[in-house]
Formats: C-alpha cells, structure tokens, sequence
C-alpha cells in the first residue's frame, strides 16, 4: 500500500517518497518505532490504570493504539517530508513480519488451509468483481477504473492496483481514484469487521478467515485480524497470503481482455510469456513465508530460534500498524469524489457479505478448516 494524492492531471506521476540515500529513511523508520512503543506502553498504562481503579474496560490492543496514534498525528499536524521515505517503508516491514510468522506454521496446515480458502477465495473472487464491475458502469466510471476497483477489491488492494496499472495501461488519474478508493476502503474495514466478529460470535478462526477474505490490503487484514486476537491475526495472515497468491493471474486476465480491445499493450503469446509474466507479478514474499514455515515444519529451529522469529514477526507489525495509521489521511481521501467510493462501498458491503457466508457455510455447515 503506497499514500497517493489524487489528482486530476494524468500525466502527473506518483509520488512514492522513495530516496536513494539511505540515511533518508532513518527519520521516518524512527517515527514508525516511537509511535509503535506508544502504542505499546498505551495499552500496558490503560490496563494498568483501569486495574487500579477498578473499571471494567475492554482491552485496547496495541494494534488500535499505534494505528490511533498515526491516524491522529497525519489527520491533525500532518507527517513532515522529511518522514515520508521512512514511513513509507512500514510495508517492507509487513513483508518481513509475515516472512518471519512463518515459523508459527506447520507447512502441512499452510498447504491445507491454503487450499480451503483457495475455493472461498476464488467465489468470493468471482461474485465481487462481477458486482463491482457492474455497479462502476452503472455509476458512469470509466471500464478501467471499474477494472482497477474490482483488482484491488477482490485481491490485494493497492499492490494489485499498481501492478495491473502497466498492464492495462491505465491513466495516472484512474489508478489515483482506485488507490483511494481503496484505502477508505480499508479503513472502514478496519474500524468495523473487529466489533461485528465479536457480535456475531465468530471464533478467532473464522474471523481470521473472514477477515483475510473481506479486507484488501495486506497491512489493514494484518491489523483486522491482530485487533480481533493474535491467533485470528495468524490466520488472517495466511489467508491473504494465499490471495496475494493469485494477483498474477487476475493482471494477466485483465491484461488479456483489454490488449484485445486495442487498449493495452498485447503479451506475447504462448505459455511461457504468460508464466513469465504471472512470475514477475507474483509476491515474492509469500515464497519466504513457505520458506520459513517449512524449516519450521522440518524441525530445523531450535526452541529459542522459533521464539526470536516469533519477536522479529511481532516488532515487524508493530512498525507496520503505526505506518498504517500515518498513511491514512481522511482529507486526502474525500478528494478522491463520491462515485468510486460509493462503488467501493458497495464493493466492501458485497465481499464482506459473501465472505461472511462461505466462511459459516464452511466452517459450521461442511466443518472445513484447521486450528493452529
């Protein structure tokens, strides 16, 4: 996920606040891990206060606070420039937290869950993007747009919306629409998935399938499912990952439909140009996530070894909730006009529904599903 001002102008590129000089991200990696220890030592002092004056609270995770925290800090006093290049590293630090949550899975469970939620991912998949799709026509969006709104709905959000950007040869305006879209999108998820899984009555399982099918970007599904609980966040994780999985295939899909409308540059045809073309898309991050879990699963981490993964996975987030509530700027967002976000509001209400459906269909009807 990358923060992108939205703009009308579409040769204008985007502004990624990236430097080739290392010591520009040090202030912004720094600001990450204060706002990340504030969180922290928020919810240790919030509990400890409400002990001490006997109040029956509910236990705001750290995940809230640090998220709280940078949601207040970019909405009020605004993140300085001088931050921007280390802040926007926390989704280098994602990858690594989920690389490292390798070592809390037996490969076998990741193999087995991964299929199951390769079934709801692929339905869920299919009726989302067919309805957005359909409601982006309806509301007069252009037919990319409603391409890049249904990609990064239906799979990984942002990252899926920048890689099928070149492939669909879309302008810089659509693309900014869509990345907006997309990340009030999450943030509503973020703020509502939690509070209704615990109406419902959802286990941490389902929830963590729930919210790995229904939430876009990869940070926000990483805090839905940790604000929920730990082992919700776990699952969550993996079955992300396992949609992260398949934004190769979704591109080349689009890619394919609009280069043979004569508006997309055509891929070379045979097997090994689309494979070659599914690989470069493909997450790499995933793969070392099935690294990881499978030395893990060969028994070739000793007991303090699987203990300081576990800490590198939990600091790693802890940068990434902060960077999440630092790259989510309400003001910026309404620029972005009603019509997206109403179709990406819908699109939010029809995956979380049928996301919600085949995780009870499966989980309470046919008894699909692992506990890790």
């Amino acid at each position: 996920m990358s923060t992108t001002s939205v703009t009308s102008d579409e040769d204008r590129t985007e502004d990624t606040f990236t430097s080739s000089n290392p010591l520009a991200y040090v202030p912004g990696v720094l600001l990450l891990i204060v706002i990340g220890l504030l969180g922290k030592y928020a919810q240790i002092g919030w509990n400890a206060l409400a002990k001490h004056e006997h109040w029956t609270v509910p236990d705001i995770e750290y995940v809230l606070w640090a998220i709280l925290i940078g949601l207040l800090i970019t909405n009020t006093v605004g993140v300085h420039r001088v931050f921007k290049p280390g802040v926007q590293t926390y989704e280098f630090w994602l990858k690594i937290g989920i690389v490292a949550l390798g070592s809390r899975f037996v490969l076998g469970d990741v193999l087995k869950l991964g299929g199951t939620s390769l079934v709801q991912i692929l339905v869920d998949m299919a009726v989302a993007g067919a309805i957005i799709i359909a409601a982006a026509r309806l509301f007069g969006l252009s037919g990319k747009l409603g391409s890049l709104l249904a990609i990064g709905t239906s799979i990984c959000g942002v990252s899926a919306i920048i890689a099928s950007k070149g492939a669909i040869r879309a302008r810089n305006s659509e693309a900014s629409y869509a990345i907006a879209a997309i990340l009030a999108l999450g943030a509503v998820a973020l703020f509502t998935l939690p509070p209704l899984g615990h109406l419902i009555g959802l286990s941490d399982h389902e929830f963590g399938l729930w919210a790995g099918l229904a939430v876009d970007n990869t940070a926000e599904t990483t805090a839905t499912g940790y604000l929920f609980s730990e082992e919700a966040g776990k699952i969550a994780v993996l079955v992300k990952s396992t949609r992260n999985a398949l934004i190769g295939f979704v591109v080349l899909g689009f890619a394919l439909y609009w280069a043979a409308r004569g508006e997309a540059d055509a891929i070379a045809p045979g097997v090994r140009a689309k494979a070659v073309f599914v690989w470069q898309k493909f997450p790499k991050f995933v793969l070392g996530f099935l690294a990881v879990s499978a030395v893990a699963t060969a028994g070739w981490l000793t007991k303090g070894q699987s203990t300081n993964l576990a800490n590198v996975s939990k600091w790693a987030f802890l940068l990434t909730f902060a960077g999440v509530g630092l790259n989510t700027n309400f003001r910026e967002l309404a620029r972005t006009g009603w019509r997206p976000l109403v179709v990406a509001v819908i699109g939010l209400l029809v995956v979380a529904t049928v996301s919600l459906g085949l995780v009870l269909l499966t989980s309470r009807v046919l008894g699909w599903g692992i506990h890790t």
